[in-house]
């Protein structure tokens, strides 16, 4: 259920709805806007005098919220949640890019690609320490000497890290990494979702292989009822009867997202298509799109790379990508970067 406070209200009468709200045993959302303020009932709201509601003078309009997501809601917070990574915003107006390698493999390449990527417009750095790999006999990362390295690339170049946590058991491991990455395994791993959204940290949350969009906001509100607002989705693909590419990109999730929520989108183009010259295309079709950012991954030397070489760019055709990015970004109403 949602309450819509009309802009002449007194702080008391504000105040005292609130206690009122939560003596029913429910908890409460609020979304301050430019025009409005938006109170969110979490709970069993079933019991709730919609009419008594309404008749307060504090009171603009009272509706009922059908879907099972909350939090996570764009009727309980009607304006974008802009997500603030160490200065870097994703969200509203703003347009970011998310660029490193599938795999941390050594300091010399984590470093390069940051410096190559950082110098292209990248403004965060991703790198996986900890791979989930189909095959247990694949490279399943350098997990803590690789955060250790993304670490020291972040002090190279400034660059906000963002990496794959897979267990709770590595959390600790994760206290100087800027975003949390939860992959498309885990998207209902909901001990994980709980334990993150503990943490208070940005979580980047990417839709599983065979998940529908309401339940990748389910997962959200998962890691959001556990207090932490800070949420960026991530449309990776979904599999489907196609096999010309990985995974079948789904564009379409990014304004029915749009409508339904406040969170950021962003498309991953790499895993989606998991060939590179497809990133350029689906990188463009994703601005023009809507989305809120792009997670593209580069390789200093694709064919020699440990994790996902061939869907991986290489650092001129991440510039020439980017630049391209940037012709379009004033089309669709956007800022790039840190502009």
């Amino acid at each position: 259920m949602i309450i819509v406070v009309k802009n002449s209200h007194e702080e008391k009468q504000f105040n005292n709805l609130i206690d009122w709200i939560k003596e029913l045993g429910l908890d409460v959302h609020i979304s301050h806007g430019q025009n409005t303020t938006v109170l969110g009932l979490v709970g069993d709201t079933s019991k709730v005098d919609i009419d008594l509601i309404s008749s307060l003078d504090i009171v603009d309009k009272v509706q009922r919220v059908q879907e099972p997501y909350k939090n996570a809601n764009r009727k309980f917070h009607p304006e974008d949640t802009i997500v603030d990574v160490n200065g870097v915003k994703i969200g509203g107006l703003n347009f970011q890019v998310i660029a490193g390698p599938c795999s941390v493999e050594s300091e010399s390449q984590i470093i390069e690609v940051a410096k190559a990527v950082k110098e292209a417009g990248a403004t965060m750095l991703r790198g996986g320490a900890f791979k989930p790999r189909t095959s247990p006999y694949a490279f399943q990362g350098l997990k803590d000497t690789g955060i250790e390295l993304l670490l020291k690339a972040k002090r190279e170049t400034g660059l906000p890290i963002v990496t794959e946590l897979l267990s709770v058991s590595h959390l600790d491991l994760f206290a100087d990494v800027d975003v949390i990455q939860i992959g498309a395994r885990n998207m209902q791993n909901f001990e994980l979702l709980k334990e993150v959204g503990k943490t208070g940290k940005p979580i980047l949350l990417k839709r599983g292989l065979a998940n529908t969009l309401q339940e990748l906001l389910m997962s959200a509100e998962y890691i959001m009822a556990e207090g932490d607002s800070e949420v960026i989705l991530c449309e990776r693909g979904i599999r489907t009867f196609e096999t010309m590419t990985r995974n079948t990109l789904d564009l379409s999730a990014v304004p029915a997202l749009k409508e339904r929520t406040h969170l950021p989108i962003i498309i991953d183009p790499s895993h989606s298509t998991g060939t590179a010259k497809y990133v350029e295309p689906m990188s463009l079709a994703s601005v023009g799109a809507g989305a809120d950012g792009l997670i593209i991954e580069v390789h200093n030397d694709p064919k020699r790379a440990l994790c996902d070489g061939a869907q991986s760019l290489n650092p001129e055709q991440f510039t020439s990508l980017v630049e391209k990015i940037k012709k379009m970004i004033p089309i669709v109403g956007r800022t790039f970067g840190n502009e």
